[in-house]
């Protein structure tokens, strides 16, 4: 029984790591385009649900902050990058495939 009792803590544990780590976010859109609209909406709603006040989204439109662009060197819109915590990672669409996200955002490793 203490061995499940220790693996119950350790579970615990890293829940509470993911919880308090913050996840910093930068989304790239074109204005507002149906696609870029669609994917603020679903990224909003996927960062509250799962990152409730752990999480900094920064929301950039490509035609008013072109050098960020350049220098993010970005090929495809809408275009979200994980900075943080862990590896950068990129993920292209509107968003709206909520387990792909996740999985980009290493919040679920299974499907």
């Amino acid at each position: 029984m203490a061995e499940k009792d220790q693996s119950s803590l350790s579970e615990d544990n890293y829940l509470n790591e993911q919880e308090q780590q913050m996840y910093h976010l930068r989304l790239f859109v074109t204005g507002a385009s149906p696609n870029s609209s669609r994917a603020i909406t679903n990224l909003k709603d996927i960062c509250e649900t799962h990152l409730k006040g752990n999480y900094d989204l920064e929301i950039v439109d490509v035609y008013q902050q072109p050098l960020i662009v350049e220098y993010e060197q970005i090929i495809a819109l809408p275009m979200l990058i994980k900075k943080a915590p862990g590896m950068e990672r990129r993920l292209i669409g509107d968003m709206s495939n909520t387990g792909k996200v996740l999985k980009g955002l290493g919040l679920q490793t299974e499907n």
